[in-house]
């Protein structure tokens, strides 16, 4: 009866991961490292809406999609990444947004021996509370303290794991001890399926501005190698032409050969007194322009001074 119970669980464990293969076209590959029971309920009530959480063997996982290939080829660029303690998150919204609900929901928790260190543990100099009587925890770890009105009190910031580094007992102890919770732990996005495609979940990142100032930078780059070899492109065309012009302005200027475009530059060569001219008469235009935009702020600063009661340079 047991043996038969655990055929019809597997049997809908199968249907169940191949109709959300078929009805999500966007699924997270998640890490479970250290996420209880408690913490992947959460995980999935603030999913609701947005995202459908499938654990299970990576046996069962990579059988079921192996048994689906036929009807959807893709979904082979999963399978090498099945592996550890990891489950699927499906959905069909925006990847970053789903994204954001699942790393919000992690948890603080202590440190415990063995476990890998997520990020730097500093542990700045304050005093513990803790009787003289732990004085040798603390000398046996290396760690400057002093007893300051009963109390032991670290006097140096400790610098006492890396991120990478393995958790001893001692520390470990240490962090329990001064009631510290360094690490927090929930699901870890490790790589992003989306309609055959997988990808780093750091590829989320990328801004809009951030692929128009990449694009920006290879249309720069083609239009400099178009120029220094001379080859025409829609990128270095109105350069070209620019600087064609140029140069039949600079004939221009040195011989007798006019042209429509070249008549004032001629006009002004023959008589210099009109750049004076234009440069004068485009001062007070300038100036004019430069008023108006201090006006505002002289006012509003002149105001806070005499709100302040003294003067600016008081």
């Amino acid at each position: 009866m047991v043996k038969e119970d655990r055929s019809t669980w597997k049997a809908k464990y199968f249907e169940k991961i191949v109709r959300l293969l078929d009805d999500y076209p966007r699924c997270f590959i998640v890490g479970a490292d250290n996420v209880g029971s408690k913490q992947m309920q959460n995980i999935r009530i603030s999913l609701r809406g947005a995202g459908v959480v499938l654990m299970g063997k990576n046996t069962m996982m990579r059988k079921a999609i192996r048994g689906h290939l036929e009807n959807n080829p893709s979904l082979e660029k999963l399978l090498p990444h099945i592996k550890g303690n990891v489950g699927l998150v499906f959905t069909k919204g925006d990847l970053t947004e789903v994204r954001e609900k699942i790393v919000e929901q992690k948890v603080a928790a202590p440190a415990r021996a063995g476990a890998i260190a997520q990020m730097d543990v500093k542990i700045p100099p304050h005093n513990t509370g803790m009787g003289p009587e732990k004085t040798s925890f603390f000398q046996a770890l290396h760690i400057p303290t002093k007893i300051a009105r009963g109390t032991i009190e670290i006097l140096n910031e400790i610098h006492l794991l890396k991120p990478g580094d393995k958790v001893g007992a001692s520390e470990a102890t240490l962090l329990n001890m001064l009631k510290l919770s360094p690490f927090s732990y929930g699901l870890v996005i490790q790589q992003v399926y989306d309609s055959g495609t997988v990808f780093d979940p750091t590829i989320l990142d990328i801004t809009d501005d951030d692929l128009r100032s990449r694009f920006m930078e290879g249309v720069l780059r083609v239009t400099s190698l178009s120029l220094a070899i001379g080859y025409p492109t829609v990128a270095s065309a109105p350069h070209i032409i620019i600087n064609g012009f140029k140069n039949l302005l600079a004939i221009a200027a040195e011989t007798e050969i006019t042209f429509k475009e070249a008549e004032t530059m001629k006009e002004y060569l023959a008589d210099p007194s009109k750049f004076a001219a234009a440069a004068a008469a485009a001062a007070p235009a300038e100036a004019a322009k430069e008023e108006k935009k201090e006006e505002a702020p002289q006012e509003e600063e002149e105001e806070s001074d005499e709100d302040m009661g003294f003067g600016l340079f008081d």
